[in-house]
């Protein structure tokens, strides 16, 4: 599922290609939402909400979509291309103008909503870590107050908006925090160092378009842990494990090292992982898939 910094990336180029210009044919199926026309609309704003794009037009209306995990807004000038994406099952919604085309993709939520009503459907989130609400120490005590575990106070977006399974395992591993440890127990200094680096490190995914933890660009090498069970861990050599955190049927996959981040999951019995992306191999050997 895409992350903070994605969705705020996504937000910002529908933003520089819409904001401004005329509908001049929209779609929008989902069974759900009305058939409203919104062609001659003009384009107000479309910004993030934690891992939410709002699309606001000056009818006084909101588009709001969330890409959930295989969802995408494809920026594009009209012409044959749209032409075929709008021919597509997998179109969710088409807002075009004469100047470019904004094309939503397996999308996971879309609503049409008064603008006025927004807080319906994000009211509930917590501050975003790249958003103008952004408050660390907000964020902190929301963490502190969460009933379950470290790592899914972080996933919950009730407490920040914007954390997905990479940051939070990312981050919980260069803090060498326990995952699965209470989150109201965690030391508020420790959280207060988390929150600064996991803003740092948003941000800058945000600007770049890269997403990374070790400062390291080349591929398979950008995360420490995420991905990265029953690999070596980068820093001592233990092999990372993968558990799933969250109650059913909402459980998230976290990734950590148990000799840096203080022990296993309590849902690992500690049996060999073999590595994402690898087949068995002779003898118990793994080796990894190659297309």
């Amino acid at each position: 599922m895409p992350e903070g910094d994605t969705v705020h990336r996504t937000a910002d180029r529908l933003h520089r290609a819409l904001a401004g210009r005329v509908v001049t044919h929209a779609e929008l199926r989902w069974p759900s939402v009305p058939d409203v026309d919104l062609r001659g609309a003009t384009t107000l704003e479309v910004v993030a909400r934690g891992k939410h794009v709002l699309h606001r037009f000056d009818t006084g209306s909101t588009l709001h979509t969330h890409l959930r995990m295989e969802g995408q807004w494809r920026v594009e000038h009209p012409g044959p291309r749209t032409e075929r994406r709008l021919r597509s099952p997998d179109l969710r919604a088409a807002v075009l103008t004469e100047e470019w085309s904004g094309l939503g993709l397996r999308l996971g939520m879309l609503d049409l909503v008064p603008t006025a009503r927004e807080a319906d459907l994000v009211g509930h989130l917590g501050p975003d870590v790249l958003g103008p609400d952004w408050d660390p120490e907000r964020a902190r005590d929301r963490l502190l107050a969460h009933p379950g575990t470290l790592v899914e106070a972080l996933l919950d977006q009730r407490s920040l908006a914007g954390v997905g399974t990479f940051w939070a395992s990312e981050l919980l591993f260069l803090e060498r925090m326990h995952p699965w440890a209470p989150a109201a127990s965690t030391d508020p200094e420790r959280l207060d160092r988390l929150l600064d680096r996991l803003h740092r490190l948003m941000a800058a995914a945000e600007r770049t378009g890269w997403q990374g933890s070790t400062g390291i660009q080349r591929a398979g090498e950008e995360a420490y842990v995420h991905a990265r069970s029953g690999r070596p861990c980068r820093r001592c050599g233990d092999t990372v494990r993968v558990a799933m955190a969250g109650p059913p049927p909402r459980e998230r996959t976290v990734f950590s090292c148990p000799s840096c981040q203080g022990g296993l999951a309590p849902t690992d019995d500690g049996r060999p992982q073999r590595p994402l992306g690898s087949t068995p191999g002779p003898r118990g050997a793994y080796r990894r898939r190659t297309p």
